[in-house]
């Protein structure tokens, strides 16, 4: 195949500005099966070793560059890839550690409606092209099924060929892929439009969201409204950053008023939230799974870590011991929200607490010895298969309790000196709950009272 200057794989400006549309030709919903056919020849060519040259009829640069890497990986261009779709627990495993879980209701809230209208589904995805979330159209995403485009699937280009999602997770630019601009000839009845989605604190891929459907569905403006869609998610996700760093930064102002010399409150990430004695930098490298205690970091040499509610409290200079036990109290006991008090090196400090995580600690708090995440599962839902969704409410949790918490088993760090405070009426007890564990110690106490 001849190569061309023009093919390169981030050549995909008329993709980005989303009003020139496909070869500079469809400017119209009216120039959409004209070009299919077209697009159709040019695809042929391109398989038969003979592309044409570059104008009018060549494939765009955007599509010419992912041809060329589908053919290079071999791609089967009737059958793409052999598929291995994502089990259950591992789908869902990626799904609760997905920052774009946060932003579903920004993305379904734009593109679902037109989605609906125009008979087309919106896809979420990770960064490695796997689908995590599937929606709209129900006879399209019938459709969809049969492509086996369906959740936990891999979309990446060298899987299923050129298409919007795997072709933007390359090129790192919103994509449109228009009828048989797909590489894999069964996908070539469809359109779809697909943007990157980053971190907005550090630029980290995070996933696309794509707008999928039928071709003869294809709008000029489907490209632009789902990039726009994705700088709101953004822009969400930015805004949430910024207000978990103002309660951190809320929660840490006493603790580092009493302090002398340096000192940091980092959120989990190592995001600077305050500092005292110090100009404060923009990010802090902590390891991946920091514990309290002295530690050595770049740039700073040994310090101490502290748990702080959603974050840490980092003592720059010569490690201090931390303490052995922290006083936790558990304070289930008031008809409104749950929550827990944590007295520590640096001072107390109390976090409010979801009704999942006042269940999960209520557990913990009842078992001294711990529990394995398949016994909290059945104590939780009753189903001991539960493990991927307790361990990840567990490692939630973790966050704002660092150093309190231990794992294999789960329980309260050793030495760790836990208050339990109980309603006086049993059947008070974390009142909307219908976890086994809860209901089992409503009837029990209530049984004593009587």
């Amino acid at each position: 195949m001849r190569q061309r200057p023009s093919d390169r794989a981030g050549g995909a400006a008329g993709d980005r500005a989303g009003g020139r549309g496909l070869d500079g030709a469809v400017r119209s919903a009216q120039d959409i099966r004209g070009t299919a056919r077209r697009l159709a020849v040019v695809h042929e060519a391109v398989l038969a070793g003979d592309p044409p040259e570059a104008g009018r009829d060549a494939p765009r640069a955007v599509i010419g560059a992912s041809w060329r890497r589908v053919l290079d990986r071999g791609v089967d261009p009737d059958r793409g890839s052999a598929q291995q779709p994502l089990s259950v627990a591992e789908l869902e495993a990626r799904r609760q550690a997905s920052q774009l879980a946060a932003v579903l209701p920004v993305l379904g809230g734009g593109l679902l409606p037109t989605a609906d209208a125009a008979q087309q589904i919106m896809v979420v995805t990770d960064a490695e092209g796997r689908v995590l979330w599937r929606e709209g159209s129900a006879p399209i995403r019938r459709m969809a099924d049969r492509l086996g485009f369906d959740k936990g699937a891999d979309w990446r280009e060298g899987t299923v060929g050129t298409n919007a999602i795997g072709t933007a997770l390359v090129a790192r630019s919103p994509v449109l892929v228009h009828s048989a601009e797909h590489f894999v000839r069964s996908h070539q009845q469809w359109t779809c439009a697909a943007a990157p989605l980053h971190d907005p604190r550090d630029g980290r891929l995070l996933g696309t969201v794509d707008l999928s459907g039928p071709a003869h569905s294809f709008h000029p403006t489907t490209l632009a409204l789902v990039s726009a869609v994705a700088r709101l998610a953004e822009g969400e996700l930015r805004g949430r950053h910024q207000a978990a760093l103002e309660r951190l930064r809320a929660g840490a102002a006493p603790v580092l008023a009493r302090l002398g010399g340096r000192a940091l409150a980092v959120d989990p990430h190592g995001w600077t939230a305050a500092v005292t004695g110090m100009a404060p930098p923009a990010r802090v490298a902590l390891p991946k799974a920091p514990s309290a205690g002295p530690l050595w970091l770049p740039r700073y040499g040994m310090c101490t870590l502290e748990p702080l509610p959603g974050g840490w409290l980092i003592r720059l200079g010569r490690p201090e011991p931390v303490p052995e036990p922290h006083r936790v109290v558990l304070d289930l006991r008031g008809p409104g929200e749950p929550a827990v008090t944590v007295s520590g090196p640096a001072g107390s400090w109390s976090h409010p607490l979801t009704p999942r995580h006042a269940e999960l600690l209520f557990v913990l708090a009842a078992h001294p010895g711990g529990r394995s995440a398949a016994e909290l599962a059945r104590d939780l839902f009753g189903d001991g298969g539960r493990t991927v969704t307790v361990r990840a409410e567990l490692s939630r949790l973790r966050r704002h309790l660092a150093g309190v918490l231990a794992h294999r088993p789960y329980r309260f760090a050793d030495g760790v000196e836990v208050e339990l405070r109980l309603p006086a009426r049993p059947l008070e007890l974390l009142p909307h709950s219908t976890a086994p564990a809860v209901l089992a110690a409503r009837g029990a106490e209530a049984g004593r009272a009587g």
